[in-house]
C-alpha cells in the first residue's frame, strides 16, 4: 500500500509561484512512476508533469512546459512540482499519483495511487 500526502497549495496572483509537496510513505519506490494532475471545475482530469523515480527522467504536458518543474528527493520520498509563472488557467485541484509500473505515464488511469488533493487558485 502506498499513502500519498499533497502540501502547498494556495493562492498566488498571476505571474507567481506556487511549490507543491507529495510525500509518499507505505513501499518503496525505485521502480515507481510519480505524476502530477490537475483538475479544474466542470473540466475532466489531466496531465501535468511526472518523473521516473529511478533516473529522474521528467515528462510535461505542453501547456505548462517551460513553467512548471517537477522534481524528487530519494531521500525524503517527496516529489515537488514547483510552478512559476503561473496563469489563472492553472486554477485547479493537484493531485499527486504513483504508477507501479509501465511505460506511460501522462494517462491518469495508469496510476494505482492517488492522493486526497490541493487546491491552487490564481487570479488575474
Amino acid at each position: 500500500q502506498v499513502q500519498l500526502v499533497e502540501s502547498g497549495g494556495g493562492s498566488a496572483q498571476a505571474g507567481g509561484s506556487l511549490r507543491l509537496s507529495c510525500a509518499a510513505s507505505g513501499r518503496t519506490f525505485s521502480s515507481y512512476a510519480m505524476g502530477w494532475f490537475r483538475q479544474a471545475s466542470g473540466k475532466e482530469r489531466e496531465f501535468v508533469a511526472a518523473i521516473r523515480w529511478s533516473g529522474g527522467r521528467t515528462y510535461y504536458a505542453d501547456s505548462v512546459k517551460g513553467r512548471f518543474t517537477i522534481s524528487k528527493d530519494n531521500a525524503k520520498n517527496t516529489v515537488y512540482l514547483q510552478m512559476n509563472s503561473l496563469k489563472p488557467e492553472d486554477t485547479a485541484v493537484y493531485y499527486c499519483a504513483a504508477e507501479l509500473a509501465g511505460t506511460v505515464v501522462d494517462d491518469a488511469g495508469e496510476y494505482d495511487y492517488w492522493g486526497q488533493g490541493t487546491q491552487v487558485t490564481v487570479s488575474s
